[in-house]
């Protein structure tokens, strides 16, 4: 018995070793927004900020205020109301009577087979003139000098699809240890660093930051391919890299911010919907993932109670490792590097909210998002 615990603690560490050593080499290997020089004006493509909002009256003014605030010759911002029973329409048309640059769509009832998001950003890319094309949330924070660094980025690498990875703002002891232990998630799962890698399968993308050429963009299938889509922004970033698409990632720091969600609980519940969606709706797919999660993450240190010799060794190195890694993503988001040592409960947390994600998603037999009940069979038939 003893032997088999060593030997599984043993794996679990190795496998640790590797992960440390391809995230400490690929995390170097991401090129930093800020290295980039910004763009002249007489090279400068034109830009569409696309953007489509429900409900979001709280955040939308500053958020909107930073999109339209941006040093770049030619661009313009179309935001879409998506059927918003707050004042979110009305601050896009005060704001675009203000601001030539913005331009107002309204969405007043969603067709049959189209999730409420990827239908708002098709409306706003046919709404746009843009050579290229920014896909953003109403609640992110631009920089001034954003789309002049993003635009050099892609030009200067002969990208097709940018992916900024940015700040997320948090506040509170268990919103910190559990964002803190997603950021280490994403990069172990995304490896944002293979994107750029066309015989990698690899993609990235967030819904915070995605620049597109609208040529690829076009020659994906747009929106239409997401239709029913819950992660729709991973999804884009999977179809532009099948279609033949140049993709890469950078890290913007506090050039791109976001307030994600206000406290763990509402992060609980904001994320039903996708975590699940993020599994392919697959049961054992979730189960395997929960099971990987607790054996990473968990185990490791539990075995602190009941290891000797080796085992101890080998758990050692498997619990230190992975707070290593936190510590350097907690760094990364401007908060300090002892949230590393919370992983194994952020990793408790991230456990119950796949779990609770595929509960509900199963008990109700689908996902309800924006206001709207979107079948279990109908998402499944239209996985990307």
């Amino acid at each position: 018995m003893h032997v088999l615990l060593a030997v599984l603690l043993g794996v679990i560490a190795l496998l640790w070793i590797l992960e440390t050593i391809e995230i400490a080499r690929g995390v170097g290997s991401l090129p930093r927004l800020a290295d980039a020089p910004p763009l002249e004006d007489a090279r400068c493509p034109t830009v569409s900020i696309l953007v489509t909002a429900r409900d979001e009256a709280a955040k939308l003014p500053g958020a909107l205020r930073t999109l339209l605030a941006q040093d770049y010759p030619n661009y313009e911002v179309v935001a879409v109301d998506d059927r918003s029973l707050d004042g979110t329409r009305a601050i896009l048309e005060a704001a675009a009577r203000a601001n030539p640059k913005l331009k107002c769509v309204s969405v007043d009832a969603l067709p049959s087979l189209w999730l409420g998001k990827p239908h708002g950003l098709q409306q706003a890319y046919e709404h746009s003139a843009g050579e290229w094309l920014v896909f953003t949330d109403a609640d992110v924070h631009f920089a001034p000098d954003v789309l002049r660094r993003a635009v050099a980025l892609v030009l200067s690498n002969d990208w097709d699809h940018l992916t900024l990875l940015g700040r997320v703002e948090m506040y509170g002891f268990f919103e910190k240890i559990a964002m803190t232990f997603f950021g280490l998630l994403f990069v172990m799962t995304s490896k944002p660093w293979r994107a750029r890698d066309r015989k990698s399968a690899s993609y990235v993308g967030v819904g915070a930051f995605q620049l597109v050429s609208r040529t690829s963009y076009e020659a994906m299938g747009t929106h239409r391919r997401l239709h029913m889509e819950v992660v729709d922004d991973m999804k884009l970033a999977k179809l532009m890299k099948q279609t033949g698409g140049r993709s890469g990632a950078a890290t913007a720091g506090e050039a791109v911010r976001v307030r994600w969600h206000d406290g763990v609980r509402n992060m609980v519940r904001g994320t039903t919907k996708n975590f699940f969606a993020a599994a392919e709706y697959r049961s054992s797919l979730a189960v395997g993932r929960m099971a990987g999660l607790l054996m990473m993450f968990v185990f490791p240190v539990a075995g602190f109670a009941f290891a000797r010799g080796w085992a101890l060794a080998f758990c050692g190195v498997a619990a230190a490792l992975p707070a290593v890694l936190e510590a350097a993503a907690a760094l990364e988001c401007g908060e300090s590097p002892f949230w590393g040592l919370s992983h194994p409960i952020g990793a408790l947390i991230f456990v119950w909210m796949l779990a609770r994600s595929m509960i509900v998603t199963l008990w109700q037999g689908g996902v309800v998002w924006r206001g709207t009940f979107y079948p279990l069979g109908d998402l499944r038939r239209s996985i990307v």
